[in-house]
């Protein structure tokens, strides 16, 4: 038994300080990617951007976020998880600061993007960290930790930036990075001690397979996040990037297969859990960004809620997700992780499933019980999909291996959106037209509707019939969209469910340190 010991990693104060820096830095990083969605109409107030240019404030930082991603497993074994982590905090920092003061829409998409990219080198070291200074017997306690940052962050982000930019100002939004990443940075320089640079990768880096990753996934963000607005390949821009998408994928795969220390590594997926685990992170992207991205769409143009009402209302999932955490790392080190798998997906399927129930009159009372168990089940499959998938890789692996994941949950989020986008505005036209089929002057249920209404508009010296022909068609705009969104919860509902299967494919990590190693 003795031979196992040295693989035990050797846990002091030091090294869990240094950790809880790196989940406060990660925590700031991803939550920077929701905190700007439920403001970016004080943003597009404040920089006099259209409504086309806006956008790109998300965008940018998703682009440059994606691709950082998966680089910074080759970046964190040449510079080390130090100077990597303290480079990333700083220039986050300097970049937040500099968001903040943007005079144009040009500037702000610019420092968004530096933003994104630096950012994205903070969240996949905090993973990798980790599974490799923590002892397998301290996993009940860590993974719900990185878990719960990871789904709390972009759940909680449009109710404190609906707070921030309603209570002070847009600005806030960035300033309030600036103090907490500099007590990171500094706290990363002084306390990470995990591993030591290895400047000669340099030598060898692969530039060539650098741009075809940038290509790949860059494109791809763009084409999912402008594709269901631009009528997908109608568009140029949109059509021209996918082909750009397709030829760096080609090379990056073949540069990652033929060089011997390529850009990305991908000899992870050749362990099963971690090909499996990286499928249900890719899965778990789409619910928790889709999910985040649906309550405050339906707030805001059904109900007509600003952002300060709309992050009161979905605080609820994070407050859920608080709580469960300490209860889904007892049940983590309790049963197995395959089960605890199977009761989230099919929690999640069933929060959805309540959602199928809605209409236009749904408020906080309606949505609480949903968002409670959303919020449960997030937490319930977080923490077994990291065990799993990272639990059973080899150390050496490990940097390499958490870009992959993260990676695979980022892109979840973008083609979960996009598919969204697709559907909503497909199915919102097709029940338009439906019910407008319905409403004709044979029916008399549209014409007592329409008596009522212009009666009602007389009364107050407006014109009345055609008012009510204007507030009809209003009100079939309205359930048409509702019905879209019960569309897509649907689908939502059945994704999970039948996942809820996949996740008995998985294999429980070996008990004892040294067995991954084997």
């Amino acid at each position: 038994m003795s031979a196992a010991a040295p693989q035990e990693p050797e846990l002091t104060p030091r090294r869990v300080a240094a950790f809880f820096v790196m989940v406060f830095g990660m925590f700031m990083a991803i939550l920077d990617i929701q905190i700007v969605s439920a403001s970016l109409p004080e943003i597009q107030a404040g920089l006099g951007a259209s409504s086309d240019e806006i956008s790109w404030v998300q965008t940018s930082y998703l682009i440059a976020e994606v691709i950082m991603i998966p680089l910074s497993g080759l970046l964190g074994r040449m510079m080390s998880t130090r100077y990597l982590f303290a480079a990333s905090a700083a220039g986050f920092t300097a970049a937040s600061f500099l968001c903040a003061t943007s005079g144009s829409i040009n500037e702000m998409i610019l420092w968004r993007a530096v933003q994104g990219f630096l950012g994205g080198g903070m969240i996949p070291a905090v993973f990798a960290a980790a599974f490799t200074i923590f002892p397998a017997s301290k996993r009940a306690i860590v993974s719900p930790m990185i878990g719960l940052v990871a789904t709390l962050a972009p759940t909680v982000g449009p109710t404190v930036g609906g707070y921030l930019s309603h209570a002070m100002s847009w600005h806030w939004l960035f300033l309030v990075n600036v103090p907490a990443g500099i007590l990171v940075t500094i706290g990363a320089i002084a306390l990470i001690d995990f591993d030591k640079p290895e400047w000669t990768l340099f030598d060898s880096f692969d530039w060539i397979g650098l741009g075809a990753l940038a290509c790949f996934l860059g494109a791809m963000e763009y084409v999912l996040e402008e594709g269901p607005g631009n009528d997908w390949f109608q568009d140029e821009i949109v059509a021209a990037l996918f082909v750009v998408m397709v030829a760096g994928g080609i090379v990056t795969f073949w540069r990652a297969f033929t060089l011997k220390s390529p850009v990305v590594d991908f000899s992870a997926f050749a362990n099963t859990n971690f090909a499996v685990g990286s499928v249900f992170s890719f899965v778990m992207g789409i619910g928790l960004y889709g999910m985040t991205y649906l309550y405050p769409l339906y707030l805001s143009s059904i109900r007509g809620y600003d952002s300060l009402m709309t992050g009161q209302t979905v605080f609820v999932s994070g407050l859920a997700m608080f709580v469960s955490a300490p209860l889904a790392g007892i049940l983590s080190s309790k049963m197995d992780l395959r089960l605890m798998l199977l009761m989230g997906f099919v929690g999640f399927a069933l929060s959805s499933w309540m959602l199928t129930g809605m209409t236009a009159d749904w408020d906080f009372n309606e949505l609480l019980w949903p968002q409670v168990l959303r919020g449960l089940s997030l937490m319930i499959c977080m923490v077994p999909i990291n065990n799993l998938a990272l639990g059973t890789l080899p150390p050496d692996k490990m940097k390499s291996a958490s870009g992959l994941y993260n990676l695979m949950r980022n892109l979840g989020g973008a083609v979960g959106l996009a598919l969204i986008n697709t559907l909503l505005t497909d199915r919102g036209a097709l029940h338009t037209a439906r019910l407008n089929e319905a409403l004709n002057w044979a029916n008399p249920e549209a014409l007592r509707q329409i008596d009522i209404l212009a009666t009602n508009l007389k009364a107050h010296g407006i014109d009345g019939q055609t008012g009510a022909l204007s507030q009809l068609a209003g009100r079939v705009s309205q359930q048409a969209t509702v019905m879209s969104f019960i569309d897509v919860f649907t689908l939502i509902t059945v994704l999970f469910a039948g996942l809820a299967m996949l996740a008995l494919a998985m294999k429980p990590p070996r008990s004892g340190a040294g067995a991954a190693a084997h």
